[in-house]
């Protein structure tokens, strides 16, 4: 796995762009990883809903929870998908809108100096998250700071660490210990 820091595409990700993704202001690059997780609906894997609400094509009509999300403009940089496959929606050089009001490294906005990972998963999922997800995780955040050196190893937060209170992800059964033993 390389991430090309022109293109900033990550070589053997399948590439999905999304249009919910802005400029990082000037001199600002990642700092910091933000790993986050989500099924759509909540609690079923394995459809392409994630990549369609990261695209703004999922339909409010299909499901019950989606009529909520539907119009929502959102992003991550990447997505594991329970299976370890890597999907990047934003370029890393860009800014991906995945952290909304939150405060990392004593600072707010966060969007602007971090990387957004999803993990296809549920926070209350006593299943956790797969071996795979585990695997291709480690690599990408190899990669990752590869490319970008300011991504100390302990610059890697939950999206709980940063909006506490307000989000839950990835949540108590994603297991960090096992994540960086990998």
């Amino acid at each position: 796995m390389h991430l090309d820091t022109s293109s900033g595409l990550i070589d053997s990700a399948r590439h999905l762009p999304s249009e919910n993704f802005d400029q990082r202001d000037i001199g600002a690059e990642p700092e910091c990883i933000i790993v986050h997780c989500i099924s759509l609906p909540p609690g079923e894997y394995g459809g392409d809903q994630i990549e369609r609400f990261f695209t703004n094509q999922l339909a409010g009509h299909e499901h019950p929870y989606f009529t909520h999300i539907a119009d929502l403009r959102v992003s991550a940089h990447f997505l594991v998908k329970r299976d370890g496959e890597l999907i990047q929606f934003v370029a890393t050089h860009d800014r991906a809108w995945h952290a909304g009001e939150s405060v990392c490294l004593q600072r707010p906005k966060v969007n602007n100096f971090s990387i957004g990972i999803e993990l296809e998963g549920l926070d209350t999922d006593p299943n956790g998250f797969t071996d795979a997800q585990y695997r291709e995780l480690r690599e990408l955040i190899a990669s990752l700071r590869a490319a970008y050196p300011n991504i100390l190893e302990s610059n890697i937060f939950a999206h709980s660490d940063i909006a506490p209170g307000r989000k839950p992800d990835p949540g108590p059964y994603f297991n960090w210990q096992r994540l960086f033993e990998l």
